[in-house]
């Protein structure tokens, strides 16, 4: 069964919408933040972990669209591929209902978008981009 928090992102990605990324990097921040004392019941943890993970792979689909516009051998995509190899692995992980399962997830969610943010500058210019002071 697909949820719709899925078919309303397939519709956003197929008329080349961005993603809300707000609401995201905020519940990733304060997951993060969430420290060993943290407790939530096991259901609102699943579906935190859930929401991230819907979110995560939405993220790679991007990652992976702008690394494809790479040539294959540029270092930029192989390590694109890496990131989303390895964010495969983590999101096919059977979900808990534990912090630690909700932390990982926001952790592969930070990850895609640092990824994203670096293929972003890279190919939106096709000048070489400044080095930040």
């Amino acid at each position: 069964m697909t949820s719709t928090h899925q078919v309303l992102h397939e519709n956003a990605a197929a008329a080349e919408l961005p993603l809300d990324r707000g609401p995201y990097e905020c519940l990733v921040t304060a997951v993060l933040a969430w420290t060993g004392s943290q407790s939530l019941p096991a259901r609102d943890c699943e579906q935190l972990a859930l929401q991230l993970t819907g979110h995560a792979r939405e993220v790679a689909a991007d990652v992976r669209r702008l690394a494809e516009r790479l040539p294959e051998s540029s270092g930029r995509r192989a390590l694109a591929d890496m990131i989303l190899t390895e964010a495969d692995q983590r999101l096919g992980a059977p979900l808990k209902g534990t912090v630690q399962c909700v932390q990982e997830r926001a952790r592969v969610v930070r990850s895609l978008y640092a990824r994203l943010d670096r293929l972003t500058d890279r190919c939106s210019d096709s000048a070489p981009a400044v080095p930040s002071p």
